[in-house]
């Protein structure tokens, strides 16, 4: 097998656990190896690290799958990995509706794979990885005898490790949108065109952070997508709920939502830009009880923190300027680059600029079936706070 030997004083990250092998990290390459083929790495003293998949292609040369050098990386090792995914899911409570792989988290980087009950969508997202996406669609079908599968890889990180977007089945056809139930709501999801896989699996728990506080309360849910923050606030007791996206596509889907669960009469969604909305409201003195904000990511990379933090400030200094004294805000970052001490920050200032005094309720972060490993900073992505604001 291939030996990858990494230049002296390269490797204490990779000790520590994180799989990443970054090209400029490597200092020799010993044997015959094509892209997507399993290598062996070793330090520079020739002491074994690991094993893993090569990609010469990407600048994360190497994901390690295993530290085990016994270990063969086959067709029993993936169903081993699988099973140990969906024991975790098991142990921690979920049953339905969960992400069964997260990828480095799960040991098995560049794997993302997503369970809605009876269906799966999968997510390949390196080249090696790539390479076993039949191996474990077939594990996947002897493990669950699910209804369907469905490939999602219709992402532009592909195309850094040299592959191209793709969607389509990995059983027989199965229609692609079908009814979920989440915790008694129900949504209606598309695995085919959807975000991501088709729906938010991570913010599972943080929706529930509106079980006490929504009662009677008039809320605004900023960046609402198909409104699943807005059905739980209904389902709670909200007085009334106004949802905001920027898709067209988002507030329709969001508003059939609300009608498969009888919410059409406290639900209103409406297609706007939160940006632009925020600020009139603060001038014309229009009050909430309740403000959501759950914008996607405003950076990807680490050359974007400081504008996104501009960005994540300004949205959270206008929702607390129209939020009733007493009132609540839920608000989130999904960029793993907004690191949680940062987002903390970046609240704390807002505040100020806003003349408000903020009390922290609780911290937030992703669902369970997202597991933070420490040593791998990409896999804490997901922070938020419900704070109160007087």
């Amino acid at each position: 097998m291939t030996k990858i030997i990494l230049k002296k004083g390269r490797h204490d990250r990779i000790l520590s656990g994180h799989p990443w092998v970054y090209g400029n990290e490597i200092e020799s390459v010993k044997g015959d190896v094509q892209p997507g083929d399993i290598v062996e790495v070793f330090d520079s003293k020739n002491y074994f690290i690991g094993k893993g998949y090569y990609n010469s292609k990407s600048q994360i040369t190497v994901r390690l799958l295993t530290k085990n050098k016994a270990e063969d990386i086959d067709e029993s090792f993936f169903r081993r990995r699988l099973e140990a995914c969906f024991e975790y899911r098991k142990k921690i409570g979920y049953h339905s509706n969960y992400r069964l792989v997260f990828g480095e988290a799960d040991f098995l980087p560049g794997l993302v794979i997503d369970k809605f009950g009876d269906y799966f969508v999968l997510q390949t997202l390196s080249l090696g990885m790539d390479r076993w996406k039949e191996t474990i669609a077939t594990i996947l079908q002897d493990m669950f005898s699910p209804k369907g599968i469905y490939e999602r890889n219709d992402v532009p990180v592909r195309k850094l490790e040299g592959l191209n977007e793709e969607k389509k089945f990995l059983s027989s056809p199965f229609p692609t949108q079908f009814e979920m139930d989440e915790d008694g709501v129900k949504f209606l999801i598309d695995v085919e065109n959807g975000q991501k896989t088709g729906f938010f699996l991570d913010q599972k728990e943080n929706r529930r952070a509106l079980q006490h506080i929504a009662a009677g309360a008039e809320v605004l849910d900023c960046f609402c997508y198909t409104g699943s923050f807005s059905l739980f606030a209904s389902k709670f007791g909200a007085k009334k709920v106004l949802g905001l996206d920027i898709s067209e596509t988002a507030v329709e889907q969001a508003k059939k939502n609300a009608a498969l669960n009888g919410f059409e009469q406290t639900c209103e969604f409406q297609a706007a830009n939160a940006f632009d909305l925020l600020p009139l409201w603060v001038r014309e003195k229009r009050l909430f009880d309740i403000v959501i904000l759950d914008p996607p990511a405003f950076t990807k990379n680490r050359a974007g923190i400081d504008a996104a933090a501009r960005g994540y400030k300004e949205i959270n200094l206008r929702a607390m300027k129209i939020i009733r004294p007493g009132g609540f805000l839920l608000t989130f970052s999904c960029s793993h680059f907004m690191e949680p001490g940062l987002f903390f920050d970046m609240i704390a200032k807002a505040a100020v600029d806003a003349g408000k005094n903020i009390r922290q309720v609780s911290f937030l972060s992703q669902s369970k079936d997202h597991p933070i490993s420490w040593n791998i900073e990409e896999t804490n992505y997901l922070k938020g706070f419900l704070l109160q604001v007087q």
